[in-house]
């Protein structure tokens, strides 16, 4: 098993069966379910694993313990696919006690009906420690980060925060591709209605002397911490990471599309660093969700569909509005041939979103693009690049 320090050990597993996680989001490269055990005069057990490689899992914890029992499991989540095995360690170790805080051991008696906790529970607050002989560990709690229950734990010996789902990426741990756009992809995905509460653990980590981030999905991080930090920073506080302007369209005949083509086209001439084309009818949504995010100007162009909008675009701005978008710049496009109403739904749907800035030009292209449109396009460019 991989070494994270001298007396800290990964025991996770990749699932490179899995095609859709948590039921939505595509996972090509798989997943990693990581876990982790601390060697002390005391031995912990940093959570477990999917229920689907739970003797993979004993056997690498085995393999670690060399014989040794372990005295601990630490629960910091309780989502399925990190809690699936608590029974099948209590039953192999009955004599391991299992860390947890509260709202934990409320869930864990909603996940496991007959689960017998009685004598094998430490139950722990925000702040507190737990020595393992050499070396103490401190519970962090991050409620909403993105469950209730959720804590994270610092071992202040090997300076090494075990984060939860933070810092989390789709792939497993053998896939060969770049942190930041699954880590992006999964951030806003799974946690990023959660901004406040990010940021509010965020700063409870900045008093810390972090070494080594350990998370319950993706890499261990060990170099240039700063940029994951600064990377979390901007994505929980809503703020614009990437210089660049998305273009998101639906279109049924081919005519919205057009529009929005030669709105890409003008951009490109004019100069724009970065342009994001985004077909929502065939993109991965999670995708589309991610570059909304990651850019700070965005220009939505639909069909007026049944007195409504496209349901691509309806679905696309939905999973905008729920995770709380916000701080950015929107353009409108609609298409409507006897009665346009795209432009006035789609805006109406960001009510509720905190400084969203409108674009003055709002073009409503009627059946075909004409003349006007694509002079309408062009003053939109304009105000974009500004």
């Amino acid at each position: 098993m991989k070494n994270i320090t001298n007396n800290i050990y990964y025991i996770g597993v990749n699932d490179h069966e899995i095609d859709l996680f948590e039921g939505q989001y595509i996972v090509p490269n798989g997943m990693a379910y990581n876990s982790y055990v601390i060697m002390d005069e005391k031995i912990a057990v940093m959570d477990s694993v999917d229920v689907n490689f739970g003797d993979e899992w004993i056997a690498n914890l085995e393999e670690v313990l060399a014989g040794k029992t372990p005295d601990y499991l630490v629960v910091q989540h309780m989502e399925p696919d990190h809690s699936a095995n608590i029974v099948k360690f209590m039953e192999k170790y009955p004599t391991a006690s299992i860390v947890g805080n509260a709202k934990t051991f409320n869930m864990m008696k909603l996940y496991f009906e007959n689960i017998s906790l009685d004598g094998r529970t430490v139950e722990v607050k925000d702040g507190d420690t737990l020595s393992l002989g050499s070396r103490e560990l401190t519970f962090i709690f991050a409620p909403m980060v993105h469950w209730p229950e959720v804590m994270f734990t610092y071992d202040s010996t090997d300076k090494v925060l075990f984060s939860a789902d933070a810092f989390g990426k789709f792939g497993a741990l053998d896939a060969d591709e770049d942190w930041a756009c699954e880590a992006r992809r999964y951030y806003f995905g799974i946690v990023g209605k959660y901004g406040v509460q990010v940021q509010g653990v965020l700063k409870k980590a900045s008093a810390l002397d972090i070494s080594v981030i350990c998370p319950l999905h993706g890499p261990v991080l060990t170099e240039n911490l700063p940029y994951y930090l600064d990377l979390y920073n901007t994505w929980s506080g809503y703020g614009v990471e990437s210089e660049g302007i998305m273009i998101a369209y639906t279109s049924v005949y081919g005519n919205t599309k057009k529009a929005a083509q030669y709105l890409r086209d003008k951009l490109i001439e004019k100069g724009c660093p970065k342009v994001v084309f985004c077909d929502l009818a065939r993109e991965d949504m999670a995708e589309a969700v991610e570059d909304a995010f990651r850019y700070g100007k965005l220009v939505l162009a639909t069909t007026t569909y049944n007195g409504d909008i496209f349901p691509f675009m309806k679905h696309f701005i939905d999973d905008l509005t729920e995770r709380n978008y916000q701080n950015r710049t929107i353009g409108l496009i609609e298409n409507g041939s006897w009665g346009p109403v795209a432009a006035k739904t789609m805006k109406s749907k960001f009510e509720k979103s905190k400084n969203i800035t409108w674009l003055e030009t709002t073009v409503t292209v009627k059946a075909g693009v004409k003349a006007e449109n694509l002079a309408q396009l062009e003053a939109m460019a304009d105000e974009l690049m500004k």
